[in-house]
């Protein structure tokens, strides 16, 4: 029986759906602005980040670290451009 439920993917299903769950009580409950902006950060990045390990299987090959490598250049360079954009927009820097 253990080798016919893919209890890692299942655990990754589970937790996608707790994390989707806390988000969705940060949207009923009634949160300051930056708590829930917080928590829902938070809950993003690390479902992003389980769907990414899990089911995209990225720790599974050899160049797990290229993969990883590309994932944290692809958050400098979102997180960078959000930032640059706020700098702009919002700041007049």
């Amino acid at each position: 029986m253990k080798g016919l439920i893919p209890f890692k993917q299942v655990a990754g299903f589970v937790s996608s759906l707790i994390l989707t769950g806390v988000a969705l009580l940060v949207y009923f409950a009634d949160l300051s602005f930056n708590t829930g902006i917080s928590i829902l950060l938070i809950t993003a990045f690390a479902q992003a980040l389980l769907q990414l390990v899990v089911f995209m299987h990225a720790g599974e090959t050899k160049d797990k670290w290229s993969i990883y490598g590309n994932v944290y250049f692809m958050m400098f360079i979102a997180l960078a451009t959000i930032f640059g954009s706020l700098l702009n927009f919002l700041w007049d820097m």
